[in-house]
Order: C-alpha cells, then structure tokens, then sequence
C-alpha cells in the first residue's frame, strides 16, 4: 500500500493510519461505546472502562498489524 503524499505533512507514518483505521472501525462497530438508553431492544451486556480500553487497545493492534502487512 502506497503512502499518501500530502503537501503539508508528507507520508503518514503507519501508526497515524492504523489510528484512524481503528477510529473508523470502532465508530462502525460501536466499540467503546457504552450503551445509551432506547426504546426497543437493548443488549443487557455491560462493559466497564477497562474492557473497553483493553478492547481498543487490541483493535489498535489488529489494524497496525494489518498496515505493516501490506
């Protein structure tokens, strides 16, 4: 995969592309999220702060790993 070029900044670097990987994922998915409440069906999982820390942490991971991949 190529790196993009941009005038003012130059090539990102690989974490900066595995960070708005796992941003556009996470948003996607709803990782991270805590549940807000709806009227309809709502999940009775609940997820406390450091479950979802390390549950980022490991998409971080997943997506600077798929970057240094290609």
């Amino acid at each position: 995969m190529e790196q993009a070029l941009t005038p003012a900044t130059g090539p990102r670097r690989n974490e900066d592309i595995a960070l708005d990987l796992l941003k556009f994922i996470a948003g996607s998915a709803g990782v991270g999220r805590t549940a807000a409440p709806s009227t309809g069906f709502v999940a009775t999982t609940t997820h406390n702060t450091e479950d979802q820390v390390d549950q980022l942490l490991d998409l971080y991971t997943r997506c600077l790993r798929a970057i240094q991949s290609t």
